[in-house]
């Protein structure tokens, strides 16, 4: 059930990442991200262990750089997307996330969204392959 709960508040994005839910071919749902009123992407994520997980575990932002953030979420979203489809996680991934690769989001986003993959691995040791070992303690 905290899992399940997790996912529903994970990708409850609230104020300017709302998620829309559309309908692919399959039936499926699917997230996609959302611009602000200012036009900038942003991702909150409403989980009192992931801002934990933020603040003492993770890497801080400047750490990172927009490009290898963007390069890294290139490969983590596809292959969470896998997961999602194949059906085998579904206490923890409930969703699709919808990524355009060629979209410029932000360093803030970015890397917001890869500590998402990192906070599931880290939370739940569901190892995913395009995330780096060094950002998971």
């Amino acid at each position: 059930m905290k899992k399940v709960l997790f996912l529903l508040l994970m990708f409850g994005f609230t104020l300017s990442c709302v998620p829309k839910t559309k309908l692919p071919a399959d039936g499926q749902t699917a997230m996609k991200p959302e611009k602000n009123e200012e036009g900038e992407w942003d991702l909150q994520v409403i989980d009192t262990q992931y801002d934990y997980f933020l603040t003492a575990i993770a890497k801080p932002m400047n750490f990172y750089t927009e490009s290898y953030l963007k390069n890294r979420n290139s490969f983590l979203v596809p292959e969470w997307n896998s997961l999602y489809y194949s059906g085998r996680y579904r206490n923890i991934i409930e969703s699709s996330i919808d990524y355009d690769p060629n979209e410029k989001y932000g360093l803030k986003f970015e890397y917001k969204l890869y500590q998402v993959f990192a906070y599931v691995q880290w939370n739940y040791r569901l190892k995913l392959n395009g995330l780096s070992q060094t950002d998971v303690r």
